[in-house]
C-alpha cells in the first residue's frame, strides 16, 4: 500500500456520467479524498457513501474534492449514484481491471476487487492520510474528516 509522504499514482478513469476524471487535473487547486470500495449497491459500501453523501460540506468543499473508486462499470455507477443521490464522482476502475486500486496497494487479488483504501492526497499530490480495510470491514469516516482538518 502506498503510504503517507509518498506521491499518489496519478490515474485517469470514467465517472458515472462517462466522463473522465484525471487525479492531477486537481493538482495546485485542491486535495483529494480518494475512497476506494468493493461494490456498488452492497451494504457496507452504500452506508459509507451515504455518510458521506449527508456531510459533503465536511469532505468535499473548496478546498477538497471527493473521488471514490470501485472496479464496478461506469453504468452501474450510474444508477448507483441516480439511486443513492450522490453528488460527487464515482470512478471506474474497470479495465484493465483493478488497475488503479493495484497501484494503491488496495486491490484483493483474491476476489477482484478494491479492498476499503481510503487516501488524501494534497494539493501537491503527496498521501497526508492513508488507509486499507478489507472488504468486509467498514470505516470510520470521521477519522477522514478529522485527516482533512489537519490540511
Amino acid at each position: 500500500m502506498i503510504a503517507v509522504g509518498d506521491l499518489a499514482p496519478d490515474f485517469v478513469l470514467r465517472d458515472q456520467n462517462n466522463e473522465q476524471v484525471q487525479l492531477s487535473s486537481f493538482r495546485g487547486e485542491k486535495a483529494v479524498l480518494i475512497v476506494f470500495y468493493p461494490f456498488a449497491f452492497t451494504n457496507i459500501c452504500t452506508g459509507e457513501l451515504n455518510r458521506v453523501r449527508d456531510e459533503l460540506e465536511t469532505f468535499q468543499n473548496d478546498d477538497v474534492q471527493v473521488l471514490t473508486i470501485s472496479c464496478d462499470s461506469p453504468y452501474s455507477h450510474k444508477i448507483f449514484s441516480e439511486r443513492e443521490g450522490f453528488a460527487f464522482p464515482l470512478l471506474a476502475d474497470f479495465w484493465p481491471h483493478g488497475a488503479v486500486a493495484q497501484a494503491y496497494g488496495a486491490f484483493n487479488e483474491k476476489i477482484g476487487v478494491a479492498n476499503r483504501g481510503t487516501f488524501l492526497v494534497d494539493r501537491d499530490g503527496v498521501v497526508r492520510f492513508a488507509e486499507c480495510n478489507s472488504v468486509g470491514t467498514g470505516r470510520d469516516a470521521s477519522v477522514w474528516q478529522a485527516a482533512i482538518k489537519e490540511l
